[in-house]
Protein backbone atom coordinates (compact mmCIF):
# COMPACT_ATOMS: atom_id res chain seq x y z
CA UNK A 1 0.00 0.00 0.00
CA UNK A 2 1.43 3.64 -0.07
CA UNK A 3 1.42 5.83 2.81
CA UNK A 4 -1.63 7.67 1.84
CA UNK A 5 -3.81 4.04 1.69
CA UNK A 6 -1.93 2.61 4.68
CA UNK A 7 -3.09 5.76 6.84
CA UNK A 8 -6.93 4.95 5.72
CA UNK A 9 -6.32 1.43 6.77
CA UNK A 10 -4.96 2.12 10.36
CA UNK A 11 -7.97 4.64 10.55
CA UNK A 12 -10.66 2.33 10.50
CA UNK A 13 -9.23 1.14 14.37
CA UNK A 14 -12.20 3.88 14.82
CA UNK A 15 -15.25 2.45 13.26
CA UNK A 16 -16.17 6.49 12.91
CA UNK A 17 -13.46 6.83 10.22
CA UNK A 18 -14.48 4.22 7.97
CA UNK A 19 -13.09 4.79 4.34
CA UNK A 20 -16.18 3.01 2.30
CA UNK A 21 -17.31 4.81 -0.78
CA UNK A 22 -20.30 4.03 -2.69
CA UNK A 23 -22.61 4.63 -5.72
CA UNK A 24 -25.98 4.57 -6.14
CA UNK A 25 -26.91 3.68 -10.03
CA UNK A 26 -30.09 4.09 -11.40
CA UNK A 27 -31.00 1.82 -14.58
CA UNK A 28 -33.67 1.76 -16.52
CA UNK A 29 -34.43 -2.04 -16.54
CA UNK A 30 -32.71 -5.21 -14.53
CA UNK A 31 -29.52 -6.00 -15.71
CA UNK A 32 -28.28 -9.36 -17.15
CA UNK A 33 -26.81 -10.51 -14.30
CA UNK A 34 -25.09 -13.47 -15.54
CA UNK A 35 -23.60 -11.60 -18.19
CA UNK A 36 -22.61 -8.25 -15.18
CA UNK A 37 -21.11 -11.06 -13.00
CA UNK A 38 -19.08 -12.18 -16.14
CA UNK A 39 -18.12 -8.90 -16.76
CA UNK A 40 -16.90 -8.39 -13.05
CA UNK A 41 -15.45 -11.99 -13.27
CA UNK A 42 -13.22 -10.79 -16.09
CA UNK A 43 -12.67 -7.24 -14.50
CA UNK A 44 -11.03 -9.11 -11.54
CA UNK A 45 -8.64 -11.30 -14.17
CA UNK A 46 -7.37 -7.99 -15.19
CA UNK A 47 -7.21 -5.73 -12.47
CA UNK A 48 -4.91 -7.30 -9.91
CA UNK A 49 -6.41 -5.49 -7.03
CA UNK A 50 -9.78 -6.42 -7.34
CA UNK A 51 -8.62 -10.21 -6.41
CA UNK A 52 -6.15 -8.73 -3.83
CA UNK A 53 -6.72 -9.00 0.23
CA UNK A 54 -4.40 -6.77 2.73
CA UNK A 55 -1.36 -8.42 4.54
CA UNK A 56 -0.19 -6.46 7.71
CA UNK A 57 3.57 -6.44 8.57
CA UNK A 58 4.04 -7.63 11.86
CA UNK A 59 4.46 -4.52 14.65
CA UNK A 60 3.32 -2.23 11.79
CA UNK A 61 7.01 -2.50 10.34
CA UNK A 62 6.19 -1.39 7.16
CA UNK A 63 3.25 -0.26 5.25
CA UNK A 64 0.31 -2.86 4.85
CA UNK A 65 0.89 -5.16 1.38
CA UNK A 66 -1.50 -6.39 -1.14
CA UNK A 67 -2.03 -9.74 -1.48
CA UNK A 68 -4.22 -12.65 -3.66
CA UNK A 69 -6.89 -13.95 -1.92
CA UNK A 70 -6.18 -17.70 -2.77
CA UNK A 71 -10.13 -18.31 -1.82
CA UNK A 72 -11.38 -15.56 -3.98
CA UNK A 73 -15.09 -16.02 -4.69
CA UNK A 74 -16.70 -13.70 -7.53
CA UNK A 75 -20.02 -14.58 -5.66
CA UNK A 76 -19.22 -12.56 -2.32
CA UNK A 77 -18.12 -9.62 -3.84
CA UNK A 78 -21.16 -9.40 -6.80
CA UNK A 79 -24.74 -9.84 -5.61
CA UNK A 80 -28.40 -9.41 -6.72
CA UNK A 81 -31.11 -8.60 -4.16
CA UNK A 82 -35.15 -7.28 -4.60
CA UNK A 83 -36.67 -4.23 -2.88
CA UNK A 84 -39.85 -5.18 -1.58
CA UNK A 85 -43.25 -3.31 -2.76
CA UNK A 86 -43.50 -0.72 -3.40
CA UNK A 87 -39.77 -0.20 -4.60
CA UNK A 88 -39.84 3.85 -3.65
CA UNK A 89 -36.11 5.27 -4.48
CA UNK A 90 -36.69 5.57 -0.64
CA UNK A 91 -36.54 2.49 0.11
CA UNK A 92 -33.44 1.74 -2.39
CA UNK A 93 -31.24 4.71 -0.44
CA UNK A 94 -31.89 3.09 3.02
CA UNK A 95 -30.88 -0.07 1.82
CA UNK A 96 -27.82 1.78 -0.15
CA UNK A 97 -26.71 3.30 3.47
CA UNK A 98 -26.25 -0.01 5.11
CA UNK A 99 -24.62 -1.58 2.52
CA UNK A 100 -22.45 1.18 2.28
CA UNK A 101 -21.72 1.43 6.07
CA UNK A 102 -21.21 -2.02 6.90
CA UNK A 103 -17.22 -2.95 7.62
CA UNK A 104 -15.73 -5.02 5.21
CA UNK A 105 -14.39 -8.48 6.00
CA UNK A 106 -11.11 -7.48 6.21
CA UNK A 107 -9.78 -10.84 5.21
CA UNK A 108 -11.39 -10.41 1.71
CA UNK A 109 -11.10 -8.12 -1.10
CA UNK A 110 -12.62 -4.84 -0.11
CA UNK A 111 -15.41 -4.28 -2.96
CA UNK A 112 -19.06 -5.02 -3.64
CA UNK A 113 -21.33 -5.00 -6.31
CA UNK A 114 -25.38 -5.28 -5.56
CA UNK A 115 -27.81 -5.58 -8.12
CA UNK A 116 -31.40 -4.54 -6.70
CA UNK A 117 -34.72 -5.33 -9.00
CA UNK A 118 -37.89 -4.23 -7.93
CA UNK A 119 -37.79 -0.43 -8.46
CA UNK A 120 -40.91 1.53 -8.93
CA UNK A 121 -41.56 1.59 -12.48
CA UNK A 122 -39.80 -1.69 -14.10
CA UNK A 123 -36.26 0.14 -13.21
CA UNK A 124 -33.54 -1.39 -11.27
CA UNK A 125 -30.33 -0.30 -9.65
CA UNK A 126 -26.54 -0.80 -9.04
CA UNK A 127 -25.14 -0.36 -5.44
CA UNK A 128 -21.41 -0.10 -5.92
CA UNK A 129 -19.18 -0.60 -2.08
CA UNK A 130 -15.28 0.31 -2.51
CA UNK A 131 -12.86 0.52 0.52
CA UNK A 132 -11.15 3.74 -0.50
CA UNK A 133 -7.59 2.34 -0.41
CA UNK A 134 -9.03 0.72 -3.97
CA UNK A 135 -9.67 3.79 -5.31
CA UNK A 136 -10.85 7.37 -4.98
CA UNK A 137 -13.86 8.87 -7.09
CA UNK A 138 -11.64 9.18 -10.18
CA UNK A 139 -10.09 5.94 -10.20
CA UNK A 140 -13.51 4.30 -9.07
CA UNK A 141 -14.71 6.09 -12.81
CA UNK A 142 -11.91 4.30 -14.31
CA UNK A 143 -12.74 0.82 -13.27
CA UNK A 144 -16.33 1.12 -14.14
CA UNK A 145 -15.15 0.93 -17.85
CA UNK A 146 -14.40 -2.55 -16.96
CA UNK A 147 -18.04 -3.45 -16.89
CA UNK A 148 -19.52 -0.02 -18.71
CA UNK A 149 -20.67 0.24 -22.64
CA UNK A 150 -21.39 2.74 -25.04
CA UNK A 151 -24.29 0.82 -26.28
CA UNK A 152 -26.81 -1.31 -24.97
CA UNK A 153 -25.67 -4.19 -26.92
CA UNK A 154 -22.45 -4.33 -27.01
CA UNK A 155 -20.07 -7.40 -27.19
CA UNK A 156 -18.70 -8.13 -24.20
CA UNK A 157 -14.68 -8.53 -23.91
CA UNK A 158 -13.09 -11.94 -24.10
CA UNK A 159 -12.16 -13.41 -21.11
CA UNK A 160 -8.85 -13.75 -20.04
CA UNK A 161 -7.12 -16.87 -19.36
CA UNK A 162 -7.42 -17.64 -15.45
CA UNK A 163 -5.18 -20.43 -15.34
CA UNK A 164 -2.27 -18.39 -16.22
CA UNK A 165 -2.81 -15.37 -14.50
CA UNK A 166 -3.43 -17.15 -11.54
CA UNK A 167 -0.36 -19.05 -11.78
CA UNK A 168 1.37 -15.74 -12.87
CA UNK A 169 -0.18 -14.00 -9.40
CA UNK A 170 0.73 -16.65 -7.02
CA UNK A 171 4.92 -16.94 -8.29
CA UNK A 172 4.95 -13.06 -8.39
CA UNK A 173 3.53 -13.15 -4.24
CA UNK A 174 6.09 -16.01 -3.56
CA UNK A 175 8.96 -14.20 -5.00
CA UNK A 176 8.43 -10.99 -3.69
CA UNK A 177 6.76 -11.55 0.14
CA UNK A 178 10.45 -11.53 1.69
CA UNK A 179 11.72 -8.86 -0.90
CA UNK A 180 9.02 -6.56 -0.48
CA UNK A 181 8.98 -6.58 3.22
CA UNK A 182 13.03 -5.36 3.30
CA UNK A 183 12.19 -2.87 0.93
CA UNK A 184 9.37 -1.46 3.11
CA UNK A 185 11.20 -1.36 6.02
CA UNK A 186 14.54 0.13 3.97
CA UNK A 187 11.86 3.25 2.56
CA UNK A 188 10.10 3.57 6.09
CA UNK A 189 13.87 4.27 7.73
CA UNK A 190 14.81 6.08 4.75
CA UNK A 191 11.80 8.53 3.68
CA UNK A 192 12.33 10.63 6.73
CA UNK A 193 15.12 10.79 8.98
CA UNK A 194 15.11 9.81 12.41
CA UNK A 195 15.96 13.27 13.89
CA UNK A 196 13.05 14.37 11.36
CA UNK A 197 10.35 11.60 13.21
CA UNK A 198 11.51 12.27 16.61
CA UNK A 199 10.86 15.83 16.35
CA UNK A 200 7.58 15.08 14.89
CA UNK A 201 6.47 12.66 18.04
CA UNK A 202 7.49 15.54 20.29
CA UNK A 203 5.41 18.26 18.63
CA UNK A 204 2.21 16.57 18.16
CA UNK A 205 2.74 15.75 21.95
CA UNK A 206 3.14 19.20 22.80
CA UNK A 207 1.90 21.19 20.33
CA UNK A 208 2.85 24.12 22.01
CA UNK A 209 6.08 23.81 21.18
CA UNK A 210 5.63 24.75 17.36
CA UNK A 211 6.32 28.35 17.54
CA UNK A 212 9.71 28.30 19.52
CA UNK A 213 11.25 24.90 17.46
CA UNK A 214 13.86 26.42 15.23
CA UNK A 215 15.61 23.43 13.99
CA UNK A 216 15.76 22.54 10.76
CA UNK A 217 13.41 19.44 11.33
CA UNK A 218 11.00 21.42 12.94
CA UNK A 219 11.08 23.94 9.71
CA UNK A 220 10.62 20.83 7.55
CA UNK A 221 7.79 19.77 9.63
CA UNK A 222 6.48 23.20 10.79
CA UNK A 223 3.50 23.83 8.11
CA UNK A 224 2.20 19.48 8.42
CA UNK A 225 2.41 19.77 12.49
CA UNK A 226 0.84 23.20 12.44
CA UNK A 227 -2.24 21.96 10.52
CA UNK A 228 -2.68 18.04 12.43
CA UNK A 229 -2.22 20.15 15.62
CA UNK A 230 -5.61 22.70 14.41
CA UNK A 231 -7.81 22.16 17.00
CA UNK A 232 -9.86 24.79 16.73
CA UNK A 233 -13.69 23.52 16.83
CA UNK A 234 -16.24 23.16 14.13
CA UNK A 235 -18.89 25.94 14.27
CA UNK A 236 -21.99 24.17 14.42
CA UNK A 237 -24.67 24.43 16.95
CA UNK A 238 -26.72 21.76 15.93
CA UNK A 239 -24.26 19.75 14.45
CA UNK A 240 -22.57 18.60 17.65
CA UNK A 241 -23.34 14.93 17.77
CA UNK A 242 -21.59 11.77 15.83
CA UNK A 243 -22.35 8.58 15.58
CA UNK A 244 -22.33 5.87 12.93
CA UNK A 245 -25.99 5.79 11.78
CA UNK A 246 -26.34 7.06 8.16
CA UNK A 247 -28.68 8.30 5.99
CA UNK A 248 -28.66 9.07 2.39
CA UNK A 249 -30.57 11.73 0.21
CA UNK A 250 -30.02 12.90 -3.35
CA UNK A 251 -30.42 15.56 -5.28
CA UNK A 252 -29.00 16.71 -9.41
CA UNK A 253 -28.01 20.37 -10.89
CA UNK A 254 -27.86 20.95 -14.37
CA UNK A 255 -24.05 21.16 -15.87
CA UNK A 256 -24.25 23.56 -18.06
CA UNK A 257 -26.26 26.13 -16.23
CA UNK A 258 -24.06 25.35 -13.04
CA UNK A 259 -20.61 25.98 -14.82
CA UNK A 260 -22.15 29.06 -16.95
CA UNK A 261 -23.37 30.75 -13.92
CA UNK A 262 -19.83 29.56 -12.24
CA UNK A 263 -18.06 31.27 -15.13
CA UNK A 264 -19.89 34.07 -14.97
CA UNK A 265 -18.54 35.04 -11.39
CA UNK A 266 -15.17 34.63 -12.37
CA UNK A 267 -14.37 31.13 -10.25
CA UNK A 268 -14.80 26.91 -10.60
CA UNK A 269 -17.16 24.49 -11.06
CA UNK A 270 -15.80 23.13 -7.48
CA UNK A 271 -16.38 26.65 -5.79
CA UNK A 272 -19.98 26.82 -7.50
CA UNK A 273 -20.54 23.25 -5.64
CA UNK A 274 -19.06 24.25 -2.11
CA UNK A 275 -21.25 27.55 -2.38
CA UNK A 276 -24.89 25.69 -3.04
CA UNK A 277 -23.23 23.61 -0.30
CA UNK A 278 -22.82 26.47 1.97
CA UNK A 279 -26.12 28.16 1.32
CA UNK A 280 -28.32 24.79 1.85
CA UNK A 281 -26.23 24.46 5.34
CA UNK A 282 -27.27 28.43 5.98
CA UNK A 283 -30.61 28.04 5.27
CA UNK A 284 -31.09 24.91 7.88
CA UNK A 285 -29.53 26.61 10.31
CA UNK A 286 -31.59 29.75 9.89
CA UNK A 287 -34.76 27.50 9.88
CA UNK A 288 -34.50 25.91 12.73
CA UNK A 289 -33.42 28.56 15.10
CA UNK A 290 -29.83 29.06 15.43
CA UNK A 291 -27.92 31.17 12.42
CA UNK A 292 -24.33 30.73 12.55
CA UNK A 293 -22.06 33.22 10.65
CA UNK A 294 -19.74 30.57 9.01
CA UNK A 295 -18.78 26.87 9.17
CA UNK A 296 -15.69 25.20 8.78
CA UNK A 297 -15.54 23.12 5.67
CA UNK A 298 -13.39 20.63 3.85
CA UNK A 299 -12.81 19.64 -0.01
CA UNK A 300 -11.30 17.33 -1.66
CA UNK A 301 -9.18 18.57 -4.61
CA UNK A 302 -7.54 16.17 -6.85
CA UNK A 303 -3.93 15.71 -7.47
CA UNK A 304 -3.70 13.28 -10.24
CA UNK A 305 -0.92 12.96 -12.63
CA UNK A 306 -0.63 10.68 -15.51
CA UNK A 307 1.82 8.50 -13.12
CA UNK A 308 -0.76 8.46 -9.73
CA UNK A 309 -1.56 5.65 -8.05
CA UNK A 310 -5.02 4.30 -7.00
CA UNK A 311 -5.77 7.32 -4.24
CA UNK A 312 -4.43 10.74 -5.51
CA UNK A 313 -6.26 13.55 -3.92
CA UNK A 314 -5.61 16.19 -1.37
CA UNK A 315 -7.86 17.91 1.10
CA UNK A 316 -7.88 21.78 2.12
CA UNK A 317 -9.67 23.00 5.40
CA UNK A 318 -11.74 26.81 5.06
CA UNK A 319 -13.98 28.85 7.00
CA UNK A 320 -16.74 29.60 4.64
CA UNK A 321 -19.72 32.35 5.19
CA UNK A 322 -23.05 31.11 6.32
CA UNK A 323 -24.62 34.45 7.44
CA UNK A 324 -27.21 35.98 5.35
CA UNK A 325 -25.68 37.72 2.27
CA UNK A 326 -26.46 37.00 -1.54
CA UNK A 327 -25.52 33.63 -3.13
CA UNK A 328 -23.19 35.68 -5.89
CA UNK A 329 -21.47 37.23 -2.32
CA UNK A 330 -20.81 33.69 -1.07
CA UNK A 331 -19.65 32.50 -4.01
CA UNK A 332 -16.60 35.37 -4.29
CA UNK A 333 -16.26 34.73 -0.81
CA UNK A 334 -15.53 31.20 -1.18
CA UNK A 335 -13.63 31.41 -3.91
CA UNK A 336 -10.95 33.63 -2.02
CA UNK A 337 -10.74 31.31 0.41
CA UNK A 338 -10.56 28.30 -1.37
CA UNK A 339 -7.62 29.82 -3.55
CA UNK A 340 -6.26 30.88 0.16
CA UNK A 341 -6.70 27.30 1.61
CA UNK A 342 -4.98 25.46 -1.55
CA UNK A 343 -1.79 27.45 -1.32
CA UNK A 344 -1.34 26.87 2.81
CA UNK A 345 -2.19 23.19 2.24
CA UNK A 346 0.96 22.88 -0.20
CA UNK A 347 3.01 21.73 2.51
CA UNK A 348 0.66 19.66 4.23
CA UNK A 349 -0.79 17.01 1.15
CA UNK A 350 -2.39 14.11 2.38
CA UNK A 351 0.60 12.49 1.32
CA UNK A 352 3.11 13.55 3.11
CA UNK A 353 0.82 13.48 6.37
CA UNK A 354 0.57 10.14 5.85
CA UNK A 355 4.23 9.76 5.43
CA UNK A 356 4.49 11.31 8.89
CA UNK A 357 1.87 9.09 10.04
CA UNK A 358 3.21 5.78 9.00
CA UNK A 359 5.90 6.26 11.81
CA UNK A 360 3.44 6.99 14.61
CA UNK A 361 1.20 4.33 16.41
CA UNK A 362 -1.77 3.66 15.19
CA UNK A 363 -3.53 4.88 18.86
CA UNK A 364 -2.14 8.10 18.49
CA UNK A 365 -3.27 8.51 14.76
CA UNK A 366 -6.84 7.53 15.37
CA UNK A 367 -6.82 10.07 17.80
CA UNK A 368 -5.66 13.03 16.03
CA UNK A 369 -7.53 12.02 13.17
CA UNK A 370 -10.58 12.10 15.19
CA UNK A 371 -9.69 15.83 16.96
CA UNK A 372 -9.20 16.90 13.25
CA UNK A 373 -12.65 15.89 12.45
CA UNK A 374 -13.89 17.44 15.27
CA UNK A 375 -12.91 20.87 13.82
CA UNK A 376 -14.45 20.41 10.02
CA UNK A 377 -18.54 20.71 10.00
CA UNK A 378 -18.74 18.96 6.67
CA UNK A 379 -17.07 18.32 3.70
CA UNK A 380 -17.57 17.77 -0.45
CA UNK A 381 -15.99 16.47 -3.43
CA UNK A 382 -16.66 16.25 -7.21
CA UNK A 383 -16.29 14.00 -9.46
CA UNK A 384 -16.12 13.59 -13.56
CA UNK A 385 -18.12 11.22 -14.85
CA UNK A 386 -19.12 9.87 -18.77
CA UNK A 387 -20.61 13.18 -20.89
CA UNK A 388 -22.72 10.20 -22.52
CA UNK A 389 -24.99 7.64 -21.92
CA UNK A 390 -23.55 4.43 -20.41
CA UNK A 391 -24.77 0.45 -19.97
CA UNK A 392 -24.41 -2.10 -18.00
CA UNK A 393 -24.95 -5.31 -18.72
CA UNK A 394 -27.91 -4.47 -21.25
CA UNK A 395 -29.60 -1.83 -19.00
CA UNK A 396 -29.37 1.90 -19.25
CA UNK A 397 -27.40 4.47 -16.50
CA UNK A 398 -30.01 6.86 -15.95
CA UNK A 399 -27.99 8.77 -12.79
CA UNK A 400 -24.99 8.62 -10.49
CA UNK A 401 -25.47 8.91 -7.19
CA UNK A 402 -22.15 8.55 -5.49
CA UNK A 403 -21.73 8.05 -1.38
CA UNK A 404 -18.73 9.98 0.26
CA UNK A 405 -17.06 8.98 3.64
CA UNK A 406 -18.07 10.90 6.57
CA UNK A 407 -14.98 10.29 8.44
CA UNK A 408 -16.68 11.86 11.41
CA UNK A 409 -17.95 15.32 9.92
CA UNK A 410 -22.04 16.37 10.07
CA UNK A 411 -22.28 14.73 6.36
CA UNK A 412 -20.45 14.97 3.12
CA UNK A 413 -22.22 16.30 -0.23
CA UNK A 414 -20.59 14.73 -3.49
CA UNK A 415 -20.89 15.31 -6.48
CA UNK A 416 -20.73 12.82 -9.61
CA UNK A 417 -21.19 14.54 -13.04
CA UNK A 418 -23.10 12.55 -16.19
CA UNK A 419 -25.15 12.89 -19.09
CA UNK A 420 -25.54 16.25 -18.79
CA UNK A 421 -26.30 16.46 -14.80
CA UNK A 422 -24.48 17.04 -11.65
CA UNK A 423 -25.81 13.97 -9.20
CA UNK A 424 -25.32 14.76 -5.96
CA UNK A 425 -24.97 11.93 -2.86
CA UNK A 426 -25.92 13.50 0.42
CA UNK A 427 -23.94 11.48 3.35
CA UNK A 428 -25.68 12.12 6.84
CA UNK A 429 -24.61 11.10 10.05
CA UNK A 430 -27.94 10.64 11.90
CA UNK A 431 -27.22 11.94 14.89
CA UNK A 432 -25.65 15.41 13.59
CA UNK A 433 -28.17 15.77 10.92
CA UNK A 434 -31.79 15.64 12.40
CA UNK A 435 -33.66 16.97 9.77
CA UNK A 436 -31.78 15.14 6.35
CA UNK A 437 -34.90 16.15 4.04
CA UNK A 438 -34.62 19.81 5.15
CA UNK A 439 -31.13 19.84 3.89
CA UNK A 440 -31.80 18.25 1.11
CA UNK A 441 -34.78 21.01 0.15
CA UNK A 442 -32.37 23.77 0.73
CA UNK A 443 -30.04 22.59 -1.72
CA UNK A 444 -32.13 22.17 -4.33
CA UNK A 445 -33.51 25.21 -3.40
CA UNK A 446 -29.81 27.03 -4.22
CA UNK A 447 -29.14 25.38 -6.42
CA UNK A 448 -31.61 27.04 -8.37
CA UNK A 449 -30.79 30.16 -6.95
CA UNK A 450 -27.46 29.57 -8.01
CA UNK A 451 -28.02 28.72 -11.97
CA UNK A 452 -30.60 31.89 -12.62
CA UNK A 453 -27.07 33.61 -12.00
CA UNK A 454 -26.04 32.43 -15.54
CA UNK A 455 -29.22 34.11 -17.23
Amino acid sequence: MSDAEGLMWRLEKDPHLSSNIGTVTILDRAPDFDLFRQRLLGASLRMPRLRQCVRVAPANIAPPTWVTDSNFDIDHHVRRIALPKPGDERALFDLASLITAEPFDRTRPLWQFTVVEGLKGNRAALVQKLHHTIADGESGVQLSLEYLDFERDAIPPSMPDPDEIDEAREAADADNDAADMVRNVLAGAFRLPLGVLDQVRELLADPTQIPDATSSAADTVRGLVTQLSDVDGARSPLWTERSTRRHLETASAPFTETRAAAHALGGTLNTAFMTIATEAASRYHAELGAPVGELRASMAISTRTEGSGANAFSLVRMLVPTDDIDIDERFRAIQAATDSAVRASSSASLDKMATFASALPTSMITRLARQQAHTIDFATSNVKGSPVPMYLAGAQLLSNYPIGPLSGVAFNLTLLSYLGRLDMGLNTDAAAVKEPDMLRRFIVEAVDRFTSLAT
